[in-house]
């Protein structure tokens, strides 16, 4: 197990993130960011007017990763390396988001259906003395997705609270015919990028 000084902070509710850093030996304590509540969101999410997919994911990304940093500095913890990070699912130039409806679910699994997309996770990292920051692209390809498969699919829950309406990780892993990039950065995290970030800050890895 590695020492307090060696654990980072993570500034993300994604439990796939999670897994993933266990995955390559980090030890980390959350920093969780409001998305909800009487104070609204400590980073948005919209989409800002002229954003590209790749400079929104980039912004969220380093945003949250430097609002994390504030709320270290404020809060005086321990001073550690910030890693935060965003994913969003793009095609025709649309930035799918997380679907609020079921309505939305299956727009966008039929949009995607038999179609190639292109998935962008924006990994930022930093500290007081050190800020880093790569972006991800891989691209998808589904099957084609019937009615039924696709309504079966949006029974599960499990589109709700993922880019894109799907989960590489679990049940929509049927849909995907081929994929060109980083699987584990589909899910939310591309762990040979992190892990050259968090080398390049001094973090002890393989």
């Amino acid at each position: 197990m590695q020492s307090a000084e060696n654990m980072i902070y993570l500034a993300s509710k994604s439990p796939r993130r999670r897994e993933l850093l266990r995955q390559i030996g980090v030890e980390f304590e959350l920093l969780q960011l409001r998305s909800d509540g009487r104070r609204g969101m400590d980073v948005t999410e919209e989409v800002l007017r002229g954003e590209t997919p790749e400079v929104y994911v980039a912004r969220v990304a380093h945003e949250k990763a430097h609002f994390a940093l504030r709320m270290v500095r404020l809060r005086n913890m321990a001073p550690r390396l910030v890693l935060s990070a965003d994913t969003t699912v793009t095609i025709d130039g649309r930035i799918l988001g997380k679907p609020g409806s079921v309505t939305e679910a299956r727009g966008m699994l039929e949009l995607l259906s038999g179609r190639t997309h292109q998935v962008l996770t924006s990994v930022a990292v930093c500290s007081e003395t050190f800020q880093a920051q790569i972006t991800q692209v891989s691209e998808v390809r589904f099957g084609v997705l019937t009615p039924e498969a696709i309504a079966a699919y949006c029974a599960t829950k499990e589109p709700f609270d993922k880019a894109g309406a799907y989960g590489i990780q679990g049940m929509a892993g049927q849909f995907i015919e081929h994929i060109s990039g980083s699987h584990s950065g589909i899910m939310g995290l591309p762990l040979y990028d992190t892990a050259q970030l968090l080398k390049q800050a001094g973090l002890p890895l393989l």
